[in-house]
């Protein structure tokens, strides 16, 4: 009972946090979006309004649809992101900026987001798609890192040793924190696998290693309860 119980944890547990982390995100937007949109044009509103019936109605429905302030996002952003590559909508957004430009604590923030945006969203170069191995936190000691993009500016000039690249390293279990190291372009070993093979192998710990063969789902299901079994001795005194 106890190793069927794990079993059932191990494959639920993925689903279950999977699911959770999209309701999770899909109802964060939609209680950002829907403060903004009419009361007439909400859900319920729309709803109920089809059906013949005003809010005085003892049989007003009350609903909330997940999910729709999501598509209302998306729709806006791409249409924004139409208008912003036409004249009319570079010409408002040049504006726009000069007026930020006035604004001094407003302008930093600005500058800071805009920045960050355009490094995540509009770089043209190719970044995080390469893997490698640097030598840290000493020399004989090897770590798992993604190859950012190649160091440029002050950062190289006042380094003063030679071509430099900026690596990140990821932390373990949870590759989103970490470290930006900057490594001479000579110590840095390029890997074959790919970045998400090595982020795998990061957060599980060196457990899921690349190019091994795959067994059969449930081979590898009992395989991994019976770790977890042995793992946890019935002798109460252990």
């Amino acid at each position: 009972m106890r190793n069927n119980f794990i079993a059932g944890l191990v494959v639920i547990a993925p689903i279950g946090l999977t699911l959770w982390l999209i309701w999770t995100v899909v109802g964060w937007v939609d209680s950002f979006v829907w403060p903004f949109v009419p009361d007439a044009y909400q859900t319920e509103a729309l709803l109920n309004y089809a059906m013949g019936r005003d809010p005085s109605d003892p049989n007003w429905i009350e609903v909330n649809v997940r999910g729709i302030g999501l598509v209302i996002f998306l729709i806006f952003t791409m249409f924004v992101g139409w208008l912003g590559k036409g004249l009319i909508g570079r010409s408002f957004l040049r504006w726009g900026e000069s007026l930020v430009a006035r604004m001094p604590i407003v302008r930093s923030i600005y500058n800071a987001v805009k920045q960050i945006a355009e490094t995540v969203f509009a770089q043209t170069e190719s970044s995080f798609d390469r893997a490698c191995l640097i030598e840290y936190p000493r020399k004989g000691i090897w770590a798992i890192g993604f190859i950012s993009t190649t160091t440029k500016g002050e950062l190289l000039d006042k380094a003063n040793a030679g071509p430099m690249t900026s690596v990140f390293l990821p932390t373990t279990p949870n590759p989103t924190s970490g470290f930006l190291l900057l490594v001479p372009t000579a110590d840095v070993v390029e890997l074959d696998m790919t970045v998400e093979d090595a982020a795998k192998l990061v957060i599980s710990a060196g457990l899921v290693y690349p190019g091994e063969k795959e067994g059969r789902a449930p081979d590898a299901l009992d395989e991994l309860v019976g770790r977890i079994a042995h793992s946890t001795p019935d002798d109460p005194q252990n």
